[in-house]
This record gives C-alpha cells, structure tokens and sequence, in this order.
C-alpha cells in the first residue's frame, strides 16, 4: 500500500507568510492526483513538504502509513521529478540513472537489468551513453522519469515536468506519463498551472488558490460542479461565462434565475437543491461553459465582435449589454449569420446555469455537496 495522507498540513516561512493553508488530502494506493492552481497558490510547497524538501511547519505527513514530518527525504521511499530535469551533466544517461541504486550499494547486475528494462519503456535505451546535453528536452525528461522509477518508490512526485517542453512535444509527454502510469501502477503526486494537464491526467483534482484548498474533485467534478467563482473560471478552455447582475428570485413556489432581465425556471433538480437550502432570492452572478450556449434561438441578444474558425467548431466572442460571451458552436449546426457585427439570439439550458452567491462567490447548487473546505475565503478572482 503506498497512501500518502496531509493532515492539517501547514507551511509558515520565517517572515510569517503562510503558503500553505491546514490542507487536508487522503491518496489512496495508485491513485494519480494533481494539485493545480496559479502562481504562488502553494501546490509546488506543498509537494515539496511530501518530498522533504520543505519543513512541515504544523500538521501531519503519513506515507504508507507511517509519520514522515522528521524522517530525511531519502528514507521516505519516494522519487521526484523536477521541472528542470536536474541531471547531472557529467555523466552519461546510464549514470544518471543508475546513481541512485549506485548510493544504495546495489549489485551491478542488478543495477544494469533495473536500467535498461526502465530504459526500453521509456524507449531511451539508445541513448544510454549519451550526456544531457546531446538529448532534446522531451529525452531528458524521460530520463529524469527513468532516473525516479528504477529505485521502484511508494511514491512518485511531479513538479511542473513538462513546462519546459513546447505544445507538441508536451502533448506527447503527456500521452507517455498515462503509458507509465498504467505500467509501473503506483502512486503519483503531479504538480502542473497547467489545466489540460490536470484533466488528462487526474484520477482527481485538488485546486489551490492563495494556499486554500478549493475544492478536490474528478476532471469531471470540477467541471460540471464547481463550487465557487475560482474553479469555475479556473477550469474549462474557453472559460466559463459570468453574467453580472443577476437575480435569484422565488414566485409561487418556483425558483428562476433573471439574467439580463429574461427569466429562467431552474429544473427539477435545482429547485430541490435550492429549496433543502431554504435558499432566500438573493443577487447572483450566473455562469455556463461556451460550450453550453445554444445560438439561433432564444430572447438573449449579443453583438459578434470576433469569429473564430477552427474547423469542426467556431469559436464567437460577442458583447451582450457589456458582458463578454464566448459561444463555441459546432459548425454543422451553425445557420445563422456570425460574421462581425451581427445579433445572434442566444439561450442555455436552465439546468446547465450555475448560480453563484455574489456576496460569498459560492455556488448555491454545489458548494454544500462537493465542498471540501467551506471556510477558504471568498474569491476576489472577478469584481463583480
């Protein structure tokens, strides 16, 4: 079993700013997390407390079981892969791989069997006598993976492995970390900014901002039932759209959401949601994915300032009464005229419109349900 548990996990640097806020994440055995957020969000230090790297200022770290805060990062059986790749450059592949197993006293042969086996997974094999800097960087990055997975750890720690690389060669990467995965099965801690990254990758999400842990959830989760303003503009590709303004209100006993002064009426599931609640009509700031805008249709009314062609889909940026909408729209279905300065009527479903208090940025569907840490602070990510 290779768990690894952060109990009230704490980071306080000596000026007593705190980058990481009582984080609490259970990982189970093989399980593929990944912790995602901006710049400065504290995912990078928190991996780095798993890794030893960075003392646990309050809290508990359990790898398999046992109690990690004052055990050295050597003894804790886990391997890490930088973003810089941190080879050594005097040495060969081969040497840079087996170091490790070189410091632990392992038989030779032993050695050149556990490399050259990681060597013919990661298809590197031919590269075994070349330095590092004669390897592209996609090369060094599969020989820094192969440097972490010959020493067979609990646990493998990413950080940030593939921002080095440009799109393409990333994509491919990509595809070889979900290859590895499903052969070496053990457990992994991925550190990315990166939100494709996460969604391809994850089993589950953990999205950090300012040193709070969001919410924790699925790709699918987190894209379907954000529980605030931040993840729900932190995830999804073109981001989500947020109408300013808004109303909740109740009539007869049904709830609708009042968005640019057209009316709603939630589904049957939102209205259950709400009511358990006793959820009081309130001002609200209404969100739905650009993939989620049906155009054609509808008493909606916005002005195409960009169209963008990719092909199987078009991509429309349009003003509606000063809020930017971005409708992605499958060119099949596309019949109406979109070029640069046409009104399109638009709608969405009802059941696909996520409510967000504006006073607290939580949304009023997910955040009781799904939330893991009700008392992170509200979002100051939009002013609205």
């Amino acid at each position: 079993m290779s768990e690894v548990l952060l109990k009230d996990l704490k980071k306080v640097y000596d000026n007593k700013v705190t980058a990481v806020h009582d984080v609490n994440l259970h990982i189970a055995d093989k399980e593929f997390i990944v912790l995602v957020g901006p710049s400065g969000c504290g995912k990078s230090t928190t991996l780095r407390m798993v890794a030893g790297l960075e003392d646990i200022s309050g809290g508990e770290l359990y790898i398999d079981g046992k109690l990690c805060n004052d055990i050295a990062p050597k003894d804790r059986d886990i391997a890490m892969v930088f973003q810089n790749y941190a080879l050594y450059p005097h040495m060969t592949v081969y040497d840079n791989m087996a170091f490790a197993l070189k410091l632990r006293k392992t038989p030779k042969d032993e050695i050149d069997k556990k490399v050259r086996e990681v060597a013919e997974v990661l298809d590197i094999t031919q590269y075994l006598e070349r330095k590092p800097k004669a390897l592209s960087g996609g090369q060094r990055q599969r020989v820094a993976m192969g440097r972490a997975m010959v020493r067979d750890p609990k646990v493998f720690l990413m950080d940030e492995p593939l921002s080095n690389l440009d799109a393409k060669l990333r994509n491919q990467m990509r595809a070889e970390i979900i290859k590895l995965r499903s052969r070496i099965n053990t457990t992994f801690m991925y550190v990315t900014h990166d939100q494709t990254e996460a969604m391809t990758l994850a089993d589950r999400i953990v999205i950090m901002k300012d040193g709070f842990v969001n919410q924790i959830g699925t790709p699918q989760d987190l894209f379907s039932k954000p529980v605030n303003l931040f993840v729900a503009g932190f995830i999804g590709m073109p981001v989500m759209n947020f109408f300013d303004g808004c109303k909740l209100t109740l009539e007869g006993g049904k709830y609708y959401a009042v968005i640019k002064g057209v009316k709603f009426e939630l589904d049957a599931f939102q209205q259950k949601a709400l009511k358990k609640n006793n959820q009081q009509p309130c001002d609200i700031v209404c969100g739905v994915r650009p993939c989620h805008v049906t155009i054609g249709e509808g008493q909606l009314k916005a002005k195409i300032e960009v169209s963008e062609m990719l092909g199987s889909e078009v991509n429309l940026h349009a003003d509606c009464q000063g809020d930017e909408v971005v409708m992605v729209i499958p060119t099949v279905d596309l019949d109406v005229d979109v070029s640069m300065g046409s009104v399109v009527n638009f709608t969405m479903q009802p059941r696909l419109i996520q409510l967000f208090d504006k006073a607290t940025s939580n949304n009023l569907i997910w955040f009781d349900e799904v939330s893991y840490k009700k008392n992170a602070p509200a979002c100051k990510e939009y002013n609205f």
